[in-house]
């Protein structure tokens, strides 16, 4: 991948910003999006304080229209394949879109410790999210591990000869809370599962929510993953999410077939 550096970050997201201007002119809120037949995820806005702790505690997160990450998808070694349930929710209010992992897991790992690095390769969390309602060549990403590690990053999926380019110097504000029950990074004994919740402020999507700003009835497109890995000793690991790859022999990073997302009224 071809990483932009921090002097001509701006640069490029003003481009990213006329991109979004260009390809949204002709969007409408009622258009489909050009994924396919996709389930939407109706987003359950609430009047509660969310504490951003991974514990679920308010009565809010058990409104939530919930989601499980049935589709499983293999980078390394496919005979190992482990599938372990994750369910997914999500909430909104007007400053903060919320997301919360519910992830069985028997082996905890997070090794990454580097802020814009690879968590990925740990038990992580993610989400790609596009503030309209058709599918482009452009997302904003967000992948955490059990240490809150963060690689937030804006996805051009072709920008030069096919290849992506990735601006890693995006990195906005957001809050993230973690609980998990076992021990991290032990391969000897069984753990139990761990839990993550987000908080991402919608002034993460400046200049280009503006179009199709968080309200009810508006939709975004998205897709919510999360890496699973099982071995302390090597990086092997499951992915799964939310709707189906076009190819799994690709990256996780094809916007073509995220679903979306409708913001509604509690």
């Amino acid at each position: 991948m071809i990483y932009l550096s921090w002097m001509k970050a701006n640069t490029f997201f003003i481009i990213l910003i006329c991109l979004f201007t260009f390809c949204t002119l002709s969007a409408q809120p009622g258009k489909k999006s050009n994924m396919g037949d996709q389930p939407v995820y109706k987003v359950l806005k609430t009047g509660e304080s969310i504490s951003i702790d991974g514990k679920m505690d308010e009565q809010s997160w058990q409104k939530a229209e919930t989601r499980t990450l049935n589709y499983y998808y293999r980078w390394d070694r496919v005979t190992l394949l482990d599938r372990q349930k994750t369910i997914f929710r999500m909430l909104w209010d007007d400053e903060n879109l919320y997301l919360f992992y519910e992830c069985k897991d028997s082996c905890l790992t997070a090794r990454e410790k580097n802020p814009d690095s690879e968590p990925y390769y740990d038990d992580c969390a993610e989400f790609f999210c596009i503030p309209v309602a058709d599918s482009l060549n452009i997302h904003f990403a967000f992948e955490l591990n059990l240490y809150k590690v963060a690689y937030d990053f804006i996805q051009f999926e072709s920008f030069y000869n096919g290849k992506p380019s990735v601006i890693k110097a995006y990195n906005p504000d957001y809050k993230v809370g973690v609980t998990y029950e076992g021990t991290l990074n032990n391969d000897t004994d069984k753990d139990t599962g761990w839990k993550m919740e987000i908080a991402i402020p919608f002034s993460a999507f400046t200049g280009t929510n503006s179009f199709f700003p968080a309200k009810p009835g508006i939709r975004w497109t998205f897709q919510a993953a999360r890496q699973d890995r099982n071995v302390l000793s090597d990086k092997s690991r499951t992915g799964s999410v939310i709707f189906p790859l076009s190819d799994i022999t690709k990256n996780i990073h094809q916007s073509s077939r995220f679903g979306l997302m409708e913001f509604v009224e509690r």
